[in-house]
């Protein structure tokens, strides 16, 4: 007899029956969407000189540019400013929207869409910040990152129990209508031409694919007389879930491999005097006094330096040691948020931060959701379903207690 018959077909019903990491997943949802819609609001001033018409890297230049390595931007569709400020207003409006989780099937595709527009239409200007939510806005499209703290969430239980008291509530019209606009759109631009075919299809194909997907789940969870339609469906998209962010998990990993390796090869790292030469840069020194107080210090540089080649190098080798990961995590976030007040960097601190939170322990982000949820009560009287009490089930991750079957979740 194999004994690992059961081992692999408890894994195979983990994988299928539940869309895993479910805090993890919202965190990331709203750490990126917090760090895109308050860049845009910081740079709204700015914006004409980034993005639009007024940026050094000019309309032509960037049609150029998107010619050759064929990105996706919706900005060069036309060169007129209301165009522009259509596109950023958007932008900002799917940020917003993505991080209360409101219909969040569409808007993260809207959302991808806004973050790929603006970066590849001025390339030059950003960090690896930028990077970063570029990738995570794509991953986050395959993603159920609104199972908890969402106002999908939210609809999702309050429709929950109002079939248990016996009742049937109308099903949403907000949902096929963002849809059926969307869709109108996307037929537009596609008469026009406005979609690059690309090789296989390219983003015709990606953005087709993801309407059609939607329509279809809509239309089997209004219209199938049978479940056998929707479990397929949950199914299915639970795998492309856990996919998904298994594939964040590995980004991460490979973002603090590569660069702890490539520092290893430096010969600033390997002396202990890297940190040194950032902090009276003149572009990184939005706090000179502070610059100069922790460069004084020769001990500090070296350990900051060494420490930092250390963290980078060992933490993915860490995630087979929950204790030894969550200290690690720690150091990091701990590290991000240093950077963003002594070099300046808040942005690119916020999406490293959020790339970092998926590594969350589940108890950890229940805890801090509780505590969210009380300090709410108190500004606000009255208990909103969207954050679940300590009592309830709750889906739980890989390696983690609390694991229940999930059904239809936004």
């Amino acid at each position: 007899m194999n004994r690992s018959a059961p081992t692999i077909a408890r894994g195979i019903a983990r994988v299928t029956e539940s869309a895993l990491g479910p805090y993890q997943s919202a965190v990331i949802r709203i750490g990126f969407a917090a760090t895109w819609l308050l860049f845009l609001l910081r740079e709204y001033p700015h914006r004409q000189e980034m993005y639009g018409p007024d940026a050094p890297w000019s309309w032509d230049l960037a049609r150029q540019l998107v010619a050759s390595n064929h990105a996706f931007t919706v900005l060069l569709w036309s060169d007129s400013q209301v165009w522009f400020e259509t596109v950023y207003a958007v932008a900002v409006l799917s940020g917003a929207l993505l991080l209360v989780g409101w219909r969040t099937r569409a808007v993260s595709v809207v959302f991808m869409i806004g973050v790929l527009s603006l970066q590849n239409r001025s390339v030059f200007i950003g960090d690896g910040g930028d990077n970063v939510l570029h990738l995570m806005a794509i991953y986050l499209v395959f993603t159920r990152c609104a199972q908890v703290w969402s106002l999908d969430a939210r609809r999702d239980r309050l429709d929950r129990e109002a079939r248990a008291r016996g009742e049937w509530p109308e099903p949403g019209r907000a949902g096929p209508v963002l849809w059926a606009g969307l869709g109108i759109v996307l037929a537009v631009a596609t008469g026009a031409g406005r979609i690059d075919g690309g090789a296989l299809g390219g983003w015709l194909t990606v953005l087709w694919g993801l309407w059609a997907v939607q329509a279809l789940w809509w239309a089997v969870g209004r219209f199938a007389r049978t479940a056998e339609p929707r479990v397929l469906l949950d199914v299915v998209a639970n795998l492309v879930h856990n996919a998904a962010l298994m594939i964040i998990m590995a980004e991460a990993c490979l973002i603090y491999a590569t660069a702890g390796w490539y520092k290893i090869q430096g010969s600033r790292w390997q002396d202990g005097t890297a940190v040194y030469y950032p902090l009276h840069l003149e572009s990184f020194s939005p706090w000179p006094a502070l610059s100069d107080l922790m460069s004084a210090h020769g001990g500090i540089v070296m350990l900051v330096t060494y420490g930092t080649v250390v963290v980078q190098v060992a933490f993915p080798f860490t995630l087979f040691n929950r204790r030894v990961k969550n200290v690690l995590l720690a150091v990091m976030m701990t590290e991000h948020a240093v950077i963003a007040v002594v070099l300046g960097l808040p942005f690119f601190s916020l999406a490293m931060i959020a790339a970092d939170a998926v590594f969350l322990p589940t108890s950890f982000l229940r805890r801090l959701g509780g505590q969210v949820a009380r300090v709410r009560d108190q500004l606000f009287p009255g208990k909103d379903p969207t954050v679940p009490g300590p009592r309830e089930a709750e889906p739980g991750v890989p390696g983690e207690p609390g694991h229940t079957h999930v059904g239809f979740t936004a």
